[in-house]
């Protein structure tokens, strides 16, 4: 959620997966999670067909079987874009993120699939993420700054903050709780919009 907004960096390591965008760090196949790779997959193979989404299908499988079994389908929308759950990714354990790159990896470059690169954010995202942020500003969390296209989310928890956005004392601070309270309502909405249902009517 985005009263959760945070800074992604400090997850563990590096992720999936092989030969669809983002930014190598280490093993060009194992991209980093990484905020300058958010709109790595915008060009991805396999367009927007019934064999693209079979093999987003198959690779989705994979992970499901390799440890992440809450791992959602990811969403292909009618231009190609795959919108994917990368907060279960990002919630296992790293062994477990391990042995999915391992095993899943090829059928995930097949599909176009990378979880850490997620497509730009759409207009109705981008719109929500906006009137939220003024929210915030208004109420306090003053450095909170608008979203654009090319800024992080995660899909179904909306934006993420950089550290230059967050108050000291993170989410406990009467600052960020303030803020939180007074916007919830548009806060709830930026969160209905990075759903991956809701991304899935990005064109």
């Amino acid at each position: 959620m985005r009263q959760g907004r945070y800074v992604i960096a400090g997850l563990a390591g590096a992720l999936l997966l092989a030969g669809c965008g983002g930014s190598g760090s280490g093993s060009p196949a194992v991209p980093s999670l990484s905020h300058s790779s958010q709109a790595g997959n915008q060009q991805t193979p396999g367009g927007a067909g019934p064999a693209r989404a079979a093999a987003l299908h198959a690779a989705a499988q994979c992970i499901r079987q390799h440890g992440i079994p809450s791992y959602a389908d990811p969403v292909l929308t009618a231009g190609g874009q795959a919108y994917s759950d990368s907060r279960s990714i990002q919630n296992a354990p790293q062994s477990v993120q391990s042995a999915v790159q391992q095993a899943c990896a090829a059928l995930a470059a097949q599909a176009g699939l990378n979880p850490m690169s997620e497509p730009p954010a759409p207009a109705q995202l981008v719109e929500a993420g906006v009137r939220a942020a003024e929210c915030m500003r208004a109420h306090g969390l003053v450095h909170d700054a608008d979203p654009t296209a090319q800024t992080p989310y995660v899909p179904g928890h909306g934006f993420q903050l950089d550290s230059s956005e967050v108050p000291p004392g993170g989410k406990a601070s009467p600052i960020w709780q303030t803020a939180a309270h007074a916007c919830r309502p548009l806060l709830d909405v930026e969160i209905r919009a990075s759903t991956l249902a809701s991304l899935g009517n990005d064109g």
